[in-house]
């Protein structure tokens, strides 16, 4: 991982277990108070306020509750969460075991995508070492009213299991579907118990919010999009890896960091963001900019910015679970467009008609998936016209 700040990354400089001897020593209730006061939100994509999140799981009812850390990290473009796992596991099970403070859960899963089997055994040597250090299992902390244990179960190698509901199924022992909602997760979840569904990073996040405070996290950051967050850059770029900014960057900044000055575009948010220009790169990596899960995937002047467009497309062609017909069919068109417009053939006419079929993917699809799919194929059509239709 690098930083854009002086000094190393943020979640390397973290003191042992300070957050959660800091929430042990709090009510449930002042913990949520403090994640609320941090303005953190959702680092997986959604930015949804995680103290929103959690004071519906903690008010719900329910014999036992759950918390689960979304470690499937399937968006393409993204593998931050693969090296915060890899080197700050201490950070992400100190996290849930916050979360799991706070909301009143005695049960923790890890659901790992399969692809990064390779690090279970490490994860359980961290998770064994926690509980020598009674860190986790009984009375953690001499908290009597606290316990609390997690456990690792493999991911189904679906992109749709990134989707919390999906991921629930999944865990079930079902196939990977998203549910319909309500209920919400945070009252019917995990086994029809409250379940809060954390994303790795930010659960990372909370155990340094909860060392350090809500004021130091929003030191950096806007007023809207609170503290720094970690980016998976990939691509045309001389320096790419994970690195570390404040939200709020601009997107200039950041290609100027790793070496990708001479961008033609960039592809904000994996396969289901938005690519833009270089005419855009002014604008802010923020949730009320530009908002994003982290993947940053640039690309150079000599790229074909329609064979992007049919990588992205071919993608969730695969990766639909086919429940519903606006995605299982809508993806395929839009392909089928793709290869329209590859080949000089397809009119304005039939552009317009297919943008009418992006709108009702977007509303009519059951999950994120299908709402989300239609976002690059309409951000290349719209900011690369020249190119697009000028065959």
């Amino acid at each position: 991982m690098k930083s854009s700040h002086e000094g190393s990354v943020t979640f390397k400089s973290a003191e042992a277990d300070f957050g959660l001897t800091s929430a042990l020593g709090k009510s449930r209730s002042d913990i949520i108070a403090e994640i609320s006061k941090s303005n953190l939100k959702g680092r997986g994509g959604a930015g949804f306020p995680t103290a929103v999140k959690w004071n519906l799981a903690a008010a719900a009812k329910g014999e036992r509750k759950y918390v689960v850390c979304n470690a499937d990290e399937g968006e393409p473009g993204t593998f931050k969460d693969k090296v915060i796992l890899a080197d700050c596991a201490d950070l992400v099970f100190e996290g849930m075991t916050i979360a799991a403070r706070a909301i009143g859960a005695s049960h923790g899963i890890l659901y790992l995508r399969g692809e990064y089997a390779y690090l279970r055994r490490s994860l359980e040597d961290v998770l064994a070492r926690r509980r020598d250090r009674k860190l986790l299992g009984k009375a953690i902390g001499g908290k009597g009213d606290f316990d609390f244990d997690i456990e690792i179960v493999m991911g189904s190698g679906a992109y749709v299991c990134g989707e919390e509901t999906a991921l629930i199924e999944s865990l079930e022992g079902n196939r990977g579907e998203p549910r319909n909602r309500p209920p919400f997760p945070v009252d019917t979840g995990y086994m029809g118990y409250p379940t809060v569904v954390n994303n790795v990073e930010t659960l990372a996040w909370v155990a340094m919010i909860m060392g350090k405070g809500a004021d130091w996290f929003k030191k950096t950051g806007t007023e809207k999009s609170a503290g720094s967050k970690l980016f998976s850059v990939s691509g045309d770029c001389e320096r790419p890896g994970v690195y570390e900014f404040p939200l709020g960057v601009s997107i200039a900044e950041l290609l100027k960091e790793v070496g990708a000055e001479d961008a033609k575009a960039v592809q904000v948010g994996g396969a289901s963001g938005v690519c833009l220009p270089a005419s855009q790169f002014g604008r802010k990596l923020a949730y009320e900019d530009v908002a994003t899960g982290g993947s940053i995937i640039v690309f150079g002047p000599n790229r074909d910015i329609l064979e992007v467009a049919a990588n992205f497309l071919e993608f969730f062609v695969e990766e639909s679970c086919g429940q519903c017909t606006p995605c299982r069919i809508g993806n395929y068109k839009l392909l089928e467009t793709v290869d329209m417009l590859r080949k000089g053939c397809c009119s304005m006419n039939y552009l317009k008609e297919i943008r009418g079929l992006c709108e009702s993917m977007q509303l009519a699809s059951k999950c994120g998936l299908g709402q989300s799919s239609p976002n690059a194929f309409l951000s290349i059509i719209d900011n690369f016209k020249d190119e697009v239709m000028g065959r």
